[in-house]
């Protein structure tokens, strides 16, 4: 056989490029499934198999679990990531949170197009699986859903987060865990546990700026350090920092970070907690999107690369089954007497009709459910607003391209002023997050924004895009 020869596996996935590139499948769509393709091609199960798993090594397509194959969309050649951010190594006091306040407020109007937010719209929540929880649980607990519960949270509740520990190689008893009122409140308390008033916490950057509001009420600082929009925290800039710094603890979302989308190897999450652990370092993880990926493997946690329990691990159901809840819960390691001892005085018990309900999702597989079909639908409206903002935003705009979570970062040409846009936005009715929100100072990312892609996908959100890609072009035309 000629050595120049093409396989035909390789044939077949020719043929499939093509038909992306012509627009016949568009990004986030469905590809015919392996049987199909097959008969259309006229071709072994095998040999379609064996390209779609080339195209998939290659990122032209996604496959999901019990789904299928999708065009991921995401590596078109047009389309630039932004590079590792420029964040100077130096102390500063989180300040201007009352303009997230301000722009929180203004994305609850029912009349905007809200781009801007970080809670999914009541579209991708479970509402008839909770509501049926709801009933069930309501008719087997009868009075106890409206009694107080244990302060630390739920035993079944407790007990079946346990469950989902374990399969994140965390062998965490429900003794363990407490619960929360969401994954702020988990923040606080770890970093209240490790650290006092005026102590200085490293964070990446961008990060999201709920978790600088935390650091804010706490009364500490931050220390941010460059992040890249795929591996996440530069740990050679942190080795930097903890040699020039006092670092008291160190606070990052791991998996699908927001705004940036990265999600550190377990190669790098290996190497975080080594670092940290060597300089005696707690490491608060806040892994609130780890179970939104894309891909089949749901990504491993840096708890479970701890070997003396200074990972205090922070997660809820907040950005999956319903924001209203506030369910979330803390592992805190070798800290739980410290947590135990906040918790009680100054935090109190979530209520219980809401950890019942949750623990019913888990215990009866609704959750992951769930998961399987959210997660397709993130997909699929990432890959829509990444192709979008590359085609309607004006020239030289970089944009992330995240394996999962719903929030892509977008870098403007330099002359785009973010806070500029986001108020000519407004007065068009469409809500953005202008990036000098997520740095402690508000003085860095200037020219990005945040645009959240947890929206329904419709006309709106399209000619929304649109306009923001035209009043860029305007303010890009003012300034030159």
């Amino acid at each position: 056989m000629d050595k120049n020869m093409k396989h035909l596996y390789e044939t077949v996935a020719d043929t499939v490029i093509a038909h992306i590139e012509q627009g016949v499948y568009k990004p986030g769509e469905k590809l015919p499934g392996v049987r199909k393709l097959s008969q259309q091609l006229h071709v072994s199960i095998s040999t379609a198999l064996e390209a779609y798993r080339m195209l998939e090594d290659s990122g032209r397509i996604q496959a999901r679990l019990r789904s299928g194959y999708y065009v991921s969309g995401f590596r078109r050649q047009a389309i630039v990531e932004p590079e590792v951010s420029d964040a100077p190594v130096t102390p500063a006091k989180v300040t201007g949170q009352s303009l997230t306040r301000q722009i929180l407020r203004a994305a609850k109007d029912p009349y905007q197009i809200n781009l801007g937010s970080s809670v999914p719209h009541a579209d991708f929540l479970p509402t008839r699986a909770l509501q049926q929880a709801t009933g069930k649980v309501s008719r087997t607990f009868g009075k106890r859903c409206f009694d107080a519960d244990e302060l630390l949270g739920n035993q079944e509740l407790r007990r079946q987060i346990a469950k989902r520990m374990v399969e994140l190689q965390c062998a965490d008893s429900p003794d363990d865990i407490v619960v929360t009122h969401g994954a702020r409140e988990a923040v606080r308390l770890a970093l209240m546990a490790v650290c006092e008033p005026g102590d200085l916490i490293a964070i990446e950057s961008p990060t999201f700026y709920g978790l600088l509001q935390v650091i804010e009420s706490c009364g500490m600082e931050a220390l941010e350090i460059p992040t890249h929009p795929r591996d996440g925290l530069s740990l050679d800039a942190l080795q930097m920092a903890i040699e020039q710094w006092p670092i008291k603890a160190c606070l990052i979302v791991s998996n699908y970070n927001n705004p940036l989308g990265s999600c550190m190897s377990d190669e790098r999450k290996q190497a975080l907690v080594a670092l940290l652990e060597k300089h005696q370092i707690p490491l608060v993880e806040d892994d609130v999107y780890g179970d939104l990926g894309f891909g089949l493997r749901r990504p491993s946690v840096c708890k479970a690369w701890s070997r003396n329990g200074q990972v205090l691990y922070c997660n809820s159901f907040a950005k999956t089954l319903s924001p209203g809840m506030r369910v979330g819960w803390l592992v805190p390691g070798r800290y739980m007497a410290r947590v135990e001892n906040l918790k009680y005085m100054k935090h109190q018990a979530v209520p219980t009709l809401n950890q019942l309900i949750v623990a019913h999702m888990l215990e009866q597989g609704g959750y992951d459910r769930y998961l399987r079909h959210v997660r397709q639908e993130y997909a699929r409206n990432v890959a829509l607003t990444v192709n979008a903002v590359s085609l309607l935003f004006p020239e030289g705009t970089r944009v992330t391209q995240p394996e999962g979570g719903f929030a892509l970062w977008v870098e403007l040409p330099t002359g785009v002023d973010a806070m500029e846009l986001h108020r000519r936005a407004s007065l068009e009715n469409i809500i953005i997050a202008p990036g000098p929100l997520f740095s402690a100072t508000q003085k860095k990312y200037g020219n990005f924004i945040r645009l959240s892609c947890a929206v329904p996908w419709n006309d709106r959100v399209e000619k929304a895009l649109k306009k923001l890609g035209d009043i860029a072009r305007d303010l890009l035309a003012e300034n030159r």
